[in-house]
């Protein structure tokens, strides 16, 4: 099993949640919204459980003092998540520093060889499209709960970006149909826990077979086909994460 955007963290049990993970071998990136909060969380990684630097889009004006932090961290991480733009109203009041952030850790990554990264883009697609473009050099870009257009989609697509698809975003017949126009080769599932819910309750990374279940039926497939190619998929981007050149 596969999640891919995860808050490990952020659960009222984290230390039981990694465990949960490791116990049933769940390949889980668990992403962090501010650099201070990465040493902790890495702590709770260690064999399938990776773990991604971040700074989350809708705290930028409050954490970007923590950039040099990130800086200094990022030589040790080949995974960088959760970082991005958030358009919705209630954080467009902060749009330059979202965007001075997010142009700041692409440089940075830029300047280390690339890293894998876990992006948010929610109401800014475009824009995130705009400053990836303008950073070719960043990495691989792996965009977390994808909800542009398609015409948008097909841009990304075009720009080699990945997707990350979770049981919350194929729950609508939007998500469902943006996941119809991903190429399968760049697929990978993800929960998006503790924030997406299932009934409810905060979905766990073993929880994901419901999105595996959700891209069968979107790509008129069976359960144990998606699985293989996401298999393949992850096997995929780990061999490139291998040859990123890290920095110590």
């Amino acid at each position: 099993m596969i999640d891919f955007h995860c808050h490990i963290d952020l659960f009222p049990n984290p230390y039981e949640v990694a465990r949960g993970c490791r116990e049933r071998q769940a390949h889980v990136l668990s992403v962090t919204t501010t650099p201070s909060a990465w040493k902790g969380t890495s702590e709770l990684g260690g064999g399938t459980v990776l773990t991604a630097l971040g700074l989350h889009p809708q705290i930028a004006h409050e954490r970007k003092s923590e950039l040099h932090l990130f800086d200094r961290i990022l030589p040790n991480s080949a995974y960088v998540g959760e970082v991005g733009l958030d358009g919705a109203s209630e954080f467009k009041r902060y749009w330059n520093d979202q965007v001075d952030v997010f142009q700041h850790i692409l440089e940075a990554c830029e300047q280390f060889g690339g890293r894998i990264m876990s992006i948010h883009s929610r109401r800014a697609s475009t824009p995130v499209l705009d400053v990836l473009e303008a950073h070719p050099g960043a990495g691989l870009p792996i965009l977390h709960w994808f909800s542009g257009t398609p015409r948008e989609l097909h841009r990304a697509v075009e720009l080699g970006c990945w997707f990350s698809v979770g049981p919350a975003m194929l729950a609508s017949k939007r998500g469902r149909d943006l996941a119809k126009r991903m190429p399968q080769a760049r697929v990978l599932t993800e929960s998006d826990g503790p924030f997406a819910r299932i009934g409810g309750k905060p979905i766990l990374p073993w929880e994901v077979g419901a999105a595996v279940r959700g891209l069968a039926e979107c790509w008129e497939s069976d359960s144990t086909s998606v699985d293989r190619i996401l298999n393949e998929n992850l096997a995929n981007l780990l061999a490139q994460s291998s040859n990123i050149n890290r920095s110590t």
